[in-house]
């Protein structure tokens, strides 16, 4: 019996599409300035933290909740590995720990008031958010706490080790080119190996010259994002944390019971208590996990800017929402994905990077996004009609 073609779900590649589309509109409309070694590590960069809360968060999502907590806690967090070093001239490692359990602390305490005392998400992270902000504002005495320690700064700002030689008119990283070879290998060897799964339990393929042109587009960006951090000052160690974190939360979202429970949750809380599962608890430690991702957060941002501020992470809970549902998250909960999270934030960067770049103002940028996150939940919730 031959096996079924089927086309690719393109609903599947919309935003990552979309993403595309963008960063090339703007590579038009700037003359090339976002095609730069250094913008693509500015974008890596500058989005490390947005992508962090963002995993985070759409755990939160898929409960049919958010958490407008997190930008205040990443401030709060941020404040406290500041004054741990600064003022007490603390360990760095002594300082991460105390603005983890900050993070941690601020998640139970939120997780507690949802979770068992049944108080809407909404009122308690909002609670947390400016009780938040206050305690921020009151441990800095609303002052700026800096310069922080270099060896602290690298966890934002540094770059894993390097193995540069002159290429054309500059330099290469070896490294990243070795990462790109891995990554591409990694990624010809899952979709072989995907095709021979379907082939043995006869399920349905996908046209040959699709999934060819499919890898082709993937490879190139593999390759084009790797090479421009090869020409500049190779591998942000910023990467790494989002590499690791995506692979964990990617895992745990989808081979784990904890994370199946979630997804049930979100679908239909009574059923989910009808089949056993502990609702509360659910609740609890996604919430207690978000406080944890936004003090790691708050960790890579002061570090990055050298500094503990008081309005550090300020708006960074809006980003980190629009970033999930501009993945693809359901407005009612329990279906989104971490990886279209992390592409939603990343939508959400090259928007704001590219409009910067472009030289309109902060005005204009907010109404853009705006029209972004709209647009895009528009879009979703009508193709789901469409399909019922």
């Amino acid at each position: 019996m031959k096996n079924k073609k089927a086309s690719l779900d393109m609903k599947q590649y919309g935003m990552f599409i979309a993403l595309i589309v963008i960063y090339l509109i703007f590579a038009i409309l700037t003359g090339g300035k976002n095609l730069t070694p250094m913008n693509i590590n500015n974008l890596v960069m500058q989005n490390g933290y947005v992508v962090i809360l963002a995993i985070g968060m759409l755990l939160c999502v898929l409960t049919g909740n958010v958490d407008l907590g997190v930008g205040s806690v990443v401030a709060l967090c941020g404040a406290t590995a500041g004054i741990m070093m600064m003022d007490y001239k603390m360990n760095m490692w002594v300082a991460i720990i105390a603005a983890l359990a900050i993070g941690l602390l601020v998640g139970m305490f939120a997780g507690f008031f949802i979770a068992y005392l049944s108080i809407p998400p909404f009122v308690v992270t909002l609670a947390t958010m400016l009780m938040g902000r206050g305690l921020t504002y009151t441990l800095l005495q609303a002052q700026t706490k800096g310069p922080l320690p270099s060896n602290y700064n690298f966890i934002g700002a540094g770059f894993l080790p390097t193995y540069k030689i002159f290429f054309g008119d500059g330099i290469l990283d070896l490294v990243s080119i070795a990462v790109a070879l891995i990554a591409s290998v990694a990624l010809i060897w899952n979709e072989i190996r995907g095709i021979k799964t379907k082939k043995k339990y006869n399920f349905v393929l996908t046209p040959t010259w699709q999934t060819v042109t499919k890898l082709v587009i993937e490879l190139f960006i593999i390759w084009f994002f790797f090479y421009k951090l090869a020409r500049y000052n190779g591998l942000p160690f910023v990467l790494l944390i989002m590499v690791v974190l995506i692979g964990i939360y990617a895992f745990v979202t989808t081979k784990t019971v904890a994370g199946r429970q979630i997804y049930a949750l979100g679908g239909n809380r009574k059923a989910a208590n009808l089949s056993g599962i502990d609702t509360n608890k659910v609740f609890f430690w996604v919430y207690t996990n978000m406080g944890v991702l936004a003090a790691i957060a708050g960790i890579v941002l002061s570090a990055r800017n050298g500094s503990s501020t008081p309005k550090a992470g300020d708006g960074f809970e809006m980003d980190a929402i629009a970033s999930c549902y501009i993945g693809g998250a359901a407005v009612a909960g329990g279906s989104g994905s971490i990886l279209g999270a992390v592409v939603g934030a990343f939508v959400m960067g090259v928007l704001n990077n590219g409009m910067s770049l472009f030289g309109w103002s902060t005005d204009i940028q907010k109404i853009v996004k705006g029209a972004v996150l709209l647009g895009a939940v528009t879009v979703d919730v009508l193709s789901k009609r469409k399909k019922n």
